[in-house]
């Protein structure tokens, strides 16, 4: 809650008083200049890609071979699931956004339901078979487990300022955003707390580990209440659960492909052929094809280097990419800050607790944690090393604090010759292929100044 209430009330009142399209983007470019956004924009956007390919399309396609169909491992059908998972992600964020809002709300909706279904079997089980006391040392991480979770949990919050992505997409975006944002903390933070509360008071200790965790435990407890049901039943969660995986990749990709093509068409990233909004669909179907094409080379690298030392720097670089979302925050959070101080005119339909002085100590909070969590993700170890914590680096990572460092520090750097590369390389305006372009010159309103 230190993190996510004060990131939450900056994040509303600028997406009110700023509700431009492009979110992120526009909110950098106007306090920190163009160079600045369209790199911070890069890092913002290639987490999403790598994150559905790398990450998400495995943990649905674990779900999905251990619940509802066999696939292997390796095989055509694996393949098949995984290629059909990315492509399908895509495509939601293809279609336009009145319809492809609906399906990804639909993804919210199941992910709602399978956590109600699953909590209230859990209280039934726990009922029936008894509670695990929780005490107070249940809810206290080692420092350890502290520093290593920080970045994790950090990823898991951030993102409350996607509805300012497709700002212009909204019928009164200044009373919607900070509402939307109120609306999704909430329902985040229930839907990460009440599954673990569930499964620490209803799981013995030991039984629950490992990625499946969340289906390990449904298996448990539904086994203990519904019986003859429970397969039917576990089946049904699964799909509800990779449904739900599929519409929150689709959504971050309906918000990251659009604030990337922002920049593109401004000038911020390569050619502005990949800022064209298509003209029925309005969506940046370039971006997302690009999107796409990224996802499945990771699909596909994660499944051929699964053994030995390339398997282990494979999940570095995975790791690090998508933490560059974190790395992201190191700009946009300033920008906020400098936006409230340099821009008082500007309406604000929604203003923080305090005014100024509050914004300034809401950003320091939020701030000191994004960086928190930035240093853990590139150098761990190292304030564990500081406090005298023990930490085996390589039982941990598989490689070596010099090849992890190697590979850490070279993806960033990469990223920030690409994001440079691009913002320079991409010359003057160019006919784009479509009526719309992403790219509009971005004005600051006054108006009435609240006290």
């Amino acid at each position: 809650m230190g993190f996510l209430v004060p990131y939450a009330l900056i994040f509303a009142e600028t997406g009110a008083a700023f509700p431009q399209e492009g979110g992120p983007y526009v909110w950098v470019k106007l306090a920190l200049g163009r160079s600045a956004a369209a790199v911070t924009t890069l890092f913002y956007w290639v987490t999403n890609p790598i994150w559905l390919g790398g990450s998400l399309v495995f943990i649905a396609a674990e779900t999905w071979d251990g619940f509802v169909f066999r696939l292997g491992t390796g095989t055509f059908a694996d393949y098949a699931f995984k290629l059909l998972f990315i492509w399908a992600a895509i495509l939601t964020a293809v279609i336009s956004l009145h319809r492809g809002k609906w399906i990804t709300t639909a993804g919210a909706a199941m992910k709602v339901l399978a956590i109600i279904l699953f909590t209230g079997t859990a209280l039934a089980y726990g009922t029936e078979n008894g509670f695990h006391g929780l005490d107070r040392t249940s809810f206290s991480p080692t420092s350890a487990g502290f520093l290593a979770l920080v970045p994790v949990l950090l990823f898991a919050y951030v993102g409350f300022e996607a509805p300012n992505a497709a700002g212009d997409e909204m019928h009164d975006p200044q009373r919607d955003v900070p509402i939307s944002i109120g609306v999704s903390g909430l329902i985040a933070a229930c839907c990460y707390l009440l599954p673990v509360l569930a499964i620490l008071s209803a799981a013995p200790p030991g039984q629950v580990t490992g990625i499946g965790g969340f289906m390990d435990a449904a298996r448990l407890v539904y086994t203990g209440v519904y019986g003859g049901w429970t397969e039917p039943l576990l089946t049904a969660t699964a799909v509800l659960f990779v449904f739900a995986l599929l519409t929150q990749g689709s959504a971050w990709m309906i918000v990251s492909d659009r604030m990337q093509a922002m920049a593109a068409a401004d000038g911020g990233f390569f050619s502005r052929g990949l800022g064209a909004f298509h003209s029925r669909l309005s969506t940046p179907v370039r971006m997302n094809l690009l999107s796409g094409i990224t996802a499945t080379a990771f699909m596909i690298a994660a499944m051929t280097l699964v053994h030995g030392s390339a398997a282990a720097v494979f999940n570095v670089v995975l790791t690090v990419a998508i933490t560059t979302l974190l790395l992201s925050y190191l700009t946009i959070v300033p920008a906020l800050l400098i936006l409230r101080v340099r821009h008082p005119q500007v309406t604000r339909p929604y203003r923080v607790p305090f005014g100024t002085a509050g914004f300034k100590v809401y950003a320091a909070l939020t701030y000191g944690w994004i960086v928190l969590g930035s240093w853990v993700a590139l150098f761990p170890g190292t304030l564990e090393s500081l406090f005298g914590i023990s930490y085996d680096f390589h039982d941990t990572w598989g490689v070596s604090r010099t090849t992890f460092e190697v590979f850490t520090l070279g993806t960033v750097v990469l990223l920030l010759v690409i994001g440079i590369a691009g913002y320079a390389t991409s010359r003057g305006p160019s006919a784009l292929t479509s009526d719309r372009s992403a790219s509009r010159p971005v004005s600051i309103s006054g108006g009435s100044r609240e006290h």
